[in-house]
């Protein structure tokens, strides 16, 4: 008997650690498409594609959505009816409750829903625990404000076959209603934008029974699974994919909608894909996609390049664009989601009315469970459309301080000896940095919350040895628990029952980093009370206040798993079914982390860092995100911006990629380049794979080191502008980096570059070089605005919407200065971003051609949540003609906020010195004076006039006035 359990025991073990090393090697391999699903393996998708074609084909095509005259009803700014599905020839109907919501913002919100499954009246097949109505609840974990009803809104005119309502600011907005077939057009200001089912593509698979199959006769084929109304049922109630099979206790429950942008030729967002911001076609054509672009957030390692093929993270808010004019959409499901995309000539409906522009892109929204939830955004700027998409999902959280410095890591840091030795090195050559990062492997025995216990002996010891340097450490931790009795977590985790279940009803157990586990289910608020506790210093032991997190793996990553993650068919928190709630998985985890990190000690509140790779709607609110594990190539790099600044414009701007590549050796061109593409990432990180050499910038010798020592450097002067740009996101939505059509939306020649970036409102329009043996760049010109060389002030030669070439040498980072901004700088070169807490500053002013120029300055201390009781900084810069001058942006008094302890810091630190690139030659002078605070006193003002195409620049300094006061500098 002891023999064979011990026998038992050995094959036990025996497949644990042959699944482990399978786990280990499996990203050593890069992506097989094939291990993930295209439309036409996905039954859903591919069924409501068809249901496309057949619309499309079909001279007489009738879409089978009515809303029922009768039972529409409008009050206080919400209309309610119902939707009729007919559903077979004989005339039997499906009710569908439509609800649209007129906000006080301007916005619109559709939602529809199945009668039925409200009410619970329909059976689950498998005996499964599976809740019966369709998932209901992503609004709780994503919409955070703006649901206030427009109140003024009205009924411009009411008969049997339409219903138009007028809301909005001024009375400027409309939707017009159409019965039968049911379609919604958007208006503003007469001119149709946006339209519901205007191709009849709504489709709302409605529940019905399962027909048990007639099992063959001895010799006869099996026949095809076809439902009644002669539809393929074969993946209705069951699915198959990479010897999975998902059971489906709902049977099919899909829903599908066509939204048209009338007149708008290009649309953004619905990250995370890699390929060009502006959005490419998906029904195949010379450049396009053939597949639609697919929200399913996995595990996705060593991702392919220019593909609609889905990442770690979903964000299903599209904006359209046009010259003048922007719109947009929020898909609110948390489920798999497919989105095609197709353009064609703007055609006269006779629904719509005023449509201006060429061009229509049409887009068809396919999700595989959930209600019908849309928003609906009229601009008419891109702003105005992040910013109420904001509103709703939650503004940008304003980081830590050192969050925005340069974070360095590797898989692994293998010891806290090594941990204190780059430290030092760091130090040695005189590089500034704020993070280092440990992986997996400072983990015992990839136990989370623990250590090491033979290589990280002391991270007491290392913590201080950063924190006496003002640096911090940002430990990994990941949502799977590893299956070890005794293990604390473990112990917990399933005598509390706090985690995933799977369609049995029992804890689901997988594969991941520590070989057999199970998964925190972050829907249950006790499970989030529970991981909340396990930060806490006194649970956590080896951390210090500088210690962070990095949450990964969190999509669920698990490798044995479909599509490496978790089944469909596994139970959260209230019995929803993980179809349901997919790609919310990973944002309730980076929350728990957020909120366990606020508070690890009694009377502590202070600011999280928690970086996450999944992420959904309102993950914006939590912290940064990072583009996952790409490839050290220059397709990589090139990729990474795009990227990065689709993450802004759907509002989640705190976004970066592994500088260098995470895969693979980076050559020290490529090395360096990606260096200086990265200081214009907000998050700004350099990661390496285990196998990978090690790359710290110090190891690469001249000229590298000190080519990317010069661009840290950089970033770190630019830390004032940066955190500003963070302040700028967290107030309105903007992003960090900003693409052409975002700043400049009247210039059509821009729509679609995604190469180089404004850096927030300084009016730094940089483009990197992210090409091989390249040494010139061609950047694009917005506008009629000067331009100015940012390292020689050179005036460049440029013509509106038209490119100027600028030399790139290795060792050069291509980057102008448009006229008419002030940006702060701190010049000083420091070892960290605590170092420069309190240095003053210098102000760049870049002169227009009119003369004038404008700017800000946030600043706040950088760690707590003081900033929300007044304790912060905002100034407004503004020159015109001889006089400059700095007020309070917020027009606060001085005397209106008690300054605390930060603030009152703050009196003693100053403006350095002013530097005006552009200043006119009648500034030729030798004193400015300065009044501020009660005093008048006179500064030095060296002049340099223009000479050999450099424009002429004068300094001013040292200027001396309080950073947080206000101050008049005249020229005499």
């Amino acid at each position: 008997m002891r023999s064979s359990v011990g026998l038992r025991l050995s094959w036990t073990a025996l497949l644990c650690i042959v699944a482990l090393f399978i786990g280990l090697l499996q990203p050593a391999a890069s992506v097989k498409e094939h291990d993930f699903k295209k439309c036409d393996q996905s039954g859903f998708c591919k069924r409501n594609r068809a249901y496309a074609d057949t619309a499309a084909s079909t001279s007489s095509w009738a879409a089978p959505y009515n809303i029922v005259p009768s039972s529409v009803t409008f009050k206080d700014g919400q209309l309610n009816a119902i939707i009729l599905k007919t559903i077979d020839a004989s005339g039997a109907t499906v009710r569908l409750p439509i609800t649209v919501s007129f906000l006080s913002s301007g916005s619109t919100r559709v939602t529809i829903d199945e009668e039925r499954r409200q009410q619970k009246d329909i059976e689950l097949r498998h005996d499964s625990k599976a809740r019966k109505e369709r998932y209901n609840e992503a609004e709780k974990y994503t919409i955070v404000g703006g649901l206030e009803l427009d109140k003024t809104s009205t009924v411009a005119s009411q008969d049997d076959k339409e219903i138009r309502i007028v809301y909005g600011p001024d009375s400027k907005l409309e939707a017009a209603i159409n019965f039968a077939p049911f379609e919604v057009d958007f208006r503003r200001d007469g001119n149709s934008h946006i339209n519901f089912n205007d191709r009849g593509l709504l489709n709302f698979e409605h529940w019905r029974a399962k027909r048990e199959k007639e099992e063959p006769k001895e010799g006869e084929e099996a026949k095809p699974e076809v439902s009644e109304t002669g539809e393929d049922e074969s993946t209705w109630w069951d699915e198959t994919f990479g010897g999975n099979t998902d059971s489906k206790p709902r049977g099919p429950e899909s829903i599908a909608l066509d939204i048209s942008f009338l007149g708008y030729e290009h649309v953004y967002g619905i990250p995370e894909h890699t390929g060009p911001l502006s959005l490419k076609q998906t029904r195949g054509g010379d450049g396009n996609f053939d597949e639609p672009y697919r929200m399913y957030n996995s595990d996705v390692f060593e991702y392919i390049l220019d593909s609609p093929m889905t990442l770690y993270g979903s964000i299903p808010f599209m904006q359209a664009h046009r010259k003048g004019s922007s719109v947009g959409v929020f898909w609110l499901n948390a489920a798999e989601t497919w989105v095609d995309i197709t353009k064609g000539k703007a055609a006269k409906n006779p629904l719509n009315v005023g449509t201006t522009g060429k061009t229509n892109t049409q887009t068809h929204w396919i999700s595989e469970s959930g209600i019908l939830d849309v928003f609906v955004f009229m601009g008419p700027t891109p702003k105005d459309v992040t910013t109420s998409y904001v509103n709703l999902t939650g503004r940008s959280a304003i980081p830590q301080e050192f969050a925005i410095g340069y974070h360095q890591c590797r898989w692994n840091y293998i010891s806290d000896g090594d941990v204190k030795d780059v430290d030092r090195k760091f130090d040695k050559f005189k590089i500034p940095y704020d993070v280092i990062w440990l992986d997996l492997e400072y983990l015992d025995d990839r136990k989370f919350f623990t250590w090491e216990p033979h290589s990280f002996t002391d991270p007491v010891g290392m913590g201080q040895q950063l924190l006496d340097h003002g640096r911090n450490l940002v430990v990994l931790i990941d949502p799977h628990i590893k299956k070890l009795e005794g293990y604390s977590a473990y112990d917990q985790l399933t005598s509390k029952n706090l985690a995933v279940r799977d369609k049995e009803d029992n804890i689901y157990e997988g594969w991941c980093w520590p070989g057999a586990a199970h998964w925190v289910d972050c829907f249950n608020p006790k499970a989030v009370e529970w991981w909340k506790s396990l930060f806490k210093y006194d649970t956590f032991k080896g951390t210090l206040s500088n210690t962070f997190i990095w949450n990964d793996m969190n999509e669920p990553s698990v490798f044995n798993g479909p599509e490496t993650t978790m089944p469909k068919d596994n139970l959260h928190h209230d019995n929803w079914e993980h179809r349901d709630v997919h790609n919310l998985n990973g944002m309730t985890f980076h929350n728990a982390t957020f909120e366990g990190m606020k508070s690890r000690k009694k009377g502590e509140l202070r600011r999280p860092f928690v970086l996450t790779r999944s992420f959904y709607a309102g993950s914006q609110r939590l912290g940064a995100m990072w583009t996952g594990d790409n490839q050290a190539d220059w397709d990589h790099l090139a990729a990474s911006i795009p990227m990065v600044l689709n993450q802004g414009v759907a509002g989640f701007p705190f976004a970066g990629a592994d500088v260098g590549g995470f895969f693979g050796n980076p050559d020290k061109d490529l090395l360096t380049r990606w260096y200086q593409t990265g200081i214009f990432y907000p998050f700004f990180r350099g990661h390496a794979h285990i196998d990978s050499r090690r790359r710290e910038p110090y190891l690469l010798g001249a000229p590298y080191t000190d080519i990317i020592t010069a661009a840290l450097r950089l970033r770190y002067a630019l830390l004032p502008s940066f955190y500003t740009a963070f302040f700028q996101a967290n107030r309105d939505g903007s992003p960090i980096v900003r693409p052409m059509f975002w700043t400049h939306p009247s210039e059509e020649s821009g729509f679609a570059i995604d190469d180089q970036l404004f850096v927030g409102s300084t009016g730094i329009l940089a483009k990197p070089v992210v090409g091989k043996d390249t040494f010139s760049v061609n950047i694009w010109i917005p506008d009629d605005e000067v331009y100015y060389d940012y390292s020689t002030y050179n005036v460049m030669a440029t013509q509106r919407g038209k490119s100027v070439s600028v030399a790139a040498p290795l060792e050069h980072i291509p980057m102008l200065m448009r006229g008419g901004h002030i940006f702060p700088r701190r010049d000083i070169p420091r070892r960290s971003s605590a170092a420069m807490r309190f240095d003053d500053y210098t102000l760049v002013v870049s002169v227009s051609k009119s003369g004038t120029a404008e700017g800000e300055l946030y600043a706040d201390d950088g760690d707590s949540f003081e900033h929300e009781n007044g304790q912060y900084i905002y100034r407004r810069f503004n020159l015109s003609g001889k006089t400059l001058q700095s007020v309070d942006a917020d027009g606060r008094d001085a005397k209106s906020v008690k300054p605390g302890k930060w603030m009152s810091a703050m009196k003693d630190v100053h403006v350095d010195k002013i530097i005006i690139v552009g200043a006119p030659s009648d500034w030729d002078t030798k004193e400015a004076e300065i009044t501020s605070e009660g005093r008048t006193w006179k500064v030095r003002v060296a002049y340099q006039p223009a000479e050999k195409g450099r424009a002429a620049y004068a300094t001013v300094g040292r200027v001396g006035a309080a950073i947080g006061a206000d101050w008049t500098i005249t020229i005499a």
